[in-house]
């Protein structure tokens, strides 16, 4: 299903706003904790790839080439990769850090794709995640269930009523509290396995 999430000329103006507003931080928080090799997963257009630092050595991977297309000009030295989430094309144990910058959102089987990160993360390797979730006021979290089979069908399958955090600690994860944020539905934290 195409939506905005899969039209990077009108995707990348539109995140630029959200990052003008506050986003930018949390993405620069996000890379910034990621060391040696590093999975960028649903890496987008690469808006991640220039803020990765010398001691990461980052793969991108997503399964729009459209978007892989845009990443390919951020990083045209990192190795890119089409694939999903729920069946990732690597070893178990090759990253020591994955990073997932609004990404689950999107992910059709959250579950198993956070089955497959913890798959291929090493022992004590780290998942920092950036997510949109759902909404703690009762009021708000109803508004996002009205009006989510529109909002799935014209973002390209993004659903921002995602409980993302308890689908993280049900596949085995344990949020960090440091650098853990929240602000209305907006989330960051770093877990370990």
């Amino acid at each position: 299903m195409r939506g905005l999430e899969n039209i990077p000329w009108l995707y990348d103006p539109m995140l630029a706003v959200f990052e003008a507003f506050g986003l930018e931080r949390w993405r620069r928080w996000l890379v910034a904790g990621a060391r040696g090799r590093t999975l960028d997963i649903g890496c987008g257009t690469g808006r991640n790839f220039p803020l990765y630092g010398n001691e990461t050595s980052v793969l991108g991977l997503d399964p729009d080439r459209w978007a892989l297309r845009r990443a390919r000009r951020r990083g045209p030295r990192i190795p890119l990769v089409r694939g999903s989430a729920e069946q990732l094309p690597f070893r178990d144990g090759t990253f020591d850090t994955v990073v997932s910058g609004l990404v689950f959102c999107s992910v059709p089987d959250p579950k198993k794709g956070l089955a497959e990160v913890r798959r291929v993360l090493r022992p004590g390797g780290e998942l920092r995640m950036l997510e949109h979730v759902r909404a703690i006021k009762p009021l708000a979290a109803r508004m996002q269930d009205f009006v989510q089979p529109l909002w799935t069908r014209v973002s390209g399958g993004c659903h921002r009523n995602r409980n993302t955090e308890a689908s993280v600690e049900s596949a085995g994860f344990e949020i960090q509290t440091e650098g853990r944020r929240a602000k209305k539905n907006m989330r960051r934290f770093a877990a370990r396995a």
